[in-house]
């Protein structure tokens, strides 16, 4: 049961979506509410790579990046508090992501905005550290791009894999505690497989008190086709498997899960 969310936050405009997202759900979810802003040594540490150089000043810009960090924790807390949600907002020091799957390892759900404080200059990607977060934690998460909202049903990507046997069961428990309706997404070039995938998420969502809705697509990227029924359902949030069917190959080639949360402009909950 998910009891308490951890936001990561740098102060950036493109964290305030991940802010905002994460205030709205632990509202619905009756849920306490974690920020985590970091201090990145390396940001100030630099070294000069053997050119000679004298040493780097770095206390003006610790001081500047706490102070932001610090101001990134007070705005989450105060909007969190205004929605009167149990908040405590905190700032670190260290590798970023490092801190965020250690702090993330005590709550029950990670929120991150997708593209960072350098969103301007994103092409394809998404920020290093939030793909770096999400690929260590062992926790589900969420990303959030910006001018995302909790606001709608939940589409659920079933694949039949055990990522997405694990993302069918948080289904029921977000989808029941936010009494929003599911789409069920099933993509297979089989039409036999996709009705026993439709079979099997029946078994898995027989706990929902919502209404669901059942898609199937057997053409196209499947990517593609997920954040299309997500936009056609007018989706709040898609929830898949982190990893699909070989984890190891995803982890280095990138997956149906990475391209989506590269792309979507609806959150994206990666189950784990």
């Amino acid at each position: 049961m998910i009891d308490s969310i951890l936001v990561g936050t740098d102060g950036s405009a493109t964290a305030a979506a991940a802010e905002s997202f994460a205030v709205a759900l632990a509202a619905r979810m009756r849920a306490r509410l974690a920020g985590l802003s970091i201090v990145e040594e390396r940001a100030y540490r630099a070294n000069d790579g053997g050119l000679g150089l004298p040493p780097r000043p770095v206390q003006g810009l610790e001081g500047w990046l706490k102070s932001r960090a610090d101001a990134a924790c007070r705005r989450l807390s105060e909007q969190a508090r205004a929605a009167g949600i149990e908040v405590v907002s905190e700032t670190a020091m260290g590798v970023a992501d490092d801190r965020i799957v250690e702090r993330g390892a005590q709550c029950g759900l990670v929120v991150l905005g997708r593209d960072g404080e350098h969103a301007e200059f994103r092409t394809a990607l998404i920020g290093s550290v939030v793909d770096a977060a999400i690929r260590k934690t062992s926790k589900p998460a969420v990303v959030v791009p910006a001018g995302a909202e909790l606001s709608g049903p939940l589409v659920l990507a079933f694949d039949g894999s055990p990522g997405s046997r694990i993302a069918a069961k948080l289904t029921v428990e977000l989808a029941n505690r936010l009494a929003e309706p599911v789409h069920v997404f099933v993509d297979s070039k089989d039409k036999g497989r996709a009705a026993a995938r439709f079979d099997e998420v029946r078994r898995l969502l027989g706990a929902l008190s919502v209404p669901v809705r059942e898609t199937a697509s057997t053409l196209g990227r499947p990517d593609v086709k997920i954040i299309d029924a997500a936009r056609e359902a007018g989706a709040g949030l898609i929830v898949m498997g982190a990893f699909g069917r070989s984890r190891i190959t995803e982890f280095f080639l990138g997956s149906n899960s990475a391209a989506v949360i590269r792309t979507s402009p609806i959150a994206v909950l990666l189950a784990r």
